[in-house]
């Protein structure tokens, strides 16, 4: 263990890292000796015992609790992302032969990682720990868990109620535990002595798993942008950027943040956005919320991360009809020195207008120079040419069109995203995957090539044009 590390922590925490870290290695030499079915079982096993509708909604309102922030009735929509993951994974073989390619004379066999360090963050504290401990489960590979601080209780429950699902099987406990004692240093040196880290949460928390010494898949931040073009539908835009805006009082990172609207339907999606349960601020109402979010250095403040919009407003010194979901501001400006155009994890709502959509497009990529590169963003357009000029400029992993990001960019039932707790960023994120974090990343895999016929174009048909005979003489 690094010893810097070793000195931050207490006698209590290394004896508890040290124990986790054993038990997890014998486990780990039982469970990769299970063939397909057992490990399929076990998935259905542990995903039942935490997304059935009871038991989510006692770890929603737990969660929300401890934590102070999320909304437990949203919340509950993610006990179906558990489901989609379940979904994928059995679809997917994990044990011995995993794939065939003939052409080409290629078998892939899966492989365990061994040892998952996987890092809670506080906004999902049971959707993460369930989701990567099913995917961890299917590759034959053991996890540990460090919940975050402020909500360990809900995570700690939720690992708890998975291993007494493996026991029920007759599969070691201890191919799931959690830290009780979880700390910064000991997620490092959680992290440091892992086979692979899986880090949900902040960029502090990405950068310190990158230099764990251990390969490491995290998550970068986002600050979702959606445009809402002269094609749009507009109740379904407003409808759906509500939708977003609210789950869980804007948690999480893929929530809607910023529109831009074409100029022609700008009143339209405001009254609208309305009609969805929004409100207007004024432009007094719009200062005192800047003061309440960020302080004078442009740190957004914590006390108003993912609160209901009354709640918000009251912490801005005004107050709102109850019935109200979520504030609107409208944006100023793009840049550093204007905070709403970053990243708000609340239930606010920056809106701008725009002429002509080449500024539609410079906007975006404005805002993700503040933040947010490499997540997320989406498109409310029936235009074909739009939809494509976006997803070729735009320096995000994933586009969602005409649909919620906050419920569709890591998967649902109703496209092809693949179902995920964790979003790769890209480099433009700091992340090593610009893609959603499945069962893939969770494994090893061995290649076995057989001899194929000969598949060597000739150098006339590589080089083209720039093949000289002459030169080979």
């Amino acid at each position: 263990m690094n010893e810097n590390l070793e000195r931050q922590m207490t006698a209590e925490q290394q004896q508890e890292l040290d124990d986790v870290l054993a038990r997890a290695r014998k486990a780990a030499a039982v469970i990769e000796t299970y063939d397909q079915a057992r490990v399929d079982r076990l998935c259905q096993a542990v995903a039942w015992a935490v997304a059935n509708k009871r038991t989510f909604q006692r770890l929603a309102t737990m969660g929300v609790a401890e934590g102070g922030l999320g909304d437990p009735v949203s919340r509950m929509g993610k006990r179906m992302k558990i489901r989609g993951i379940l979904r994928d994974v059995l679809r997917q073989k994990s044990v011995g032969i995993i794939e065939r390619i003939p052409e080409k004379g290629i078998v892939k066999y899966g492989k365990p990682v061994g040892v998952i360090a996987s890092i809670i963050p506080m906004t999902n504290p049971d959707l993460t720990a369930a989701g990567n401990a099913i995917c961890a489960i299917k590759a034959r590979d053991v996890a540990v868990f460090s919940p975050h601080p402020r909500t360990k209780n809900v995570s700690l429950e939720t690992v708890c109620l998975m291993r007494e699902a493996l026991e029920r099987e007759g599969a070691p406990a201890d191919i799931l535990q959690c830290l009780v004692n979880a700390s910064i240093p000991s997620a490092q040196a959680l992290m440091a002595r892992a086979d692979l880290v899986m880090a949900t949460g902040g960029q502090n928390l990405v950068r310190a798993a990158y230099r764990s010494g251990a390969p490491a898949y995290g998550v970068g931040a986002g600050n979702a942008t959606v445009i809402i073009d002269e094609t749009a539908n507009v109740e379904e835009a407003a409808r759906n950027s509500a939708i977003s805006k609210t789950v869980d009082y804007g948690s999480g990172c893929s929530c809607d943040g910023n529109l831009l609207i074409d100029e022609s339907l700008f009143e339209r999606v405001l009254e609208r956005l309305v009609a969805e349960g929004g409100y207007l601020a004024n432009d007094k109402e719009k200062a005192a919320l800047q003061a309440a979010l960020w302080d004078a250095e442009g740190r957004r403040l914590g006390n108003t991360v993912a609160i209901s919009a009354p709640r918000l407003a009251e912490a801005a010194g005004f107050r709102i009809p109850g019935d109200r979901r979520f504030i609107i501001v409208r944006g100023d400006g793009i840049g550093r020195q204007y905070p709403f155009s970053g990243e708000k994890l609340t239930t606010l709502l920056a809106v701008y207008s725009y002429r002509g959509f080449e500024n539609a497009l410079s906007m975006m990529q404005r805002i993700f120079e503040v933040g947010g590169k490499g997540h997320s963003c989406g498109i409310y357009s029936f235009s074909e040419e739009h939809i494509h000029q976006l997803a070729l400029v735009a320096p995000v992993s994933r586009i969602m069109v005409r649909q919620p990001n906050s419920a569709s960019n890591a998967g649902a039932f109703t496209n092809g995203m693949p179902m995920t707790p964790s979003l790769g960023c890209g480099t433009w994120g700091g992340n090593v995957v610009s893609e959603n974090i499945t069962l893939k990343h969770f494994m090893n895999t061995t290649w076995v090539a057989v001899p194929i016929a000969a598949d060597q174009p000739s150098d006339a048909e590589l080089f083209g044009d720039f093949y000289d005979p002459a030169l080979e003489a």
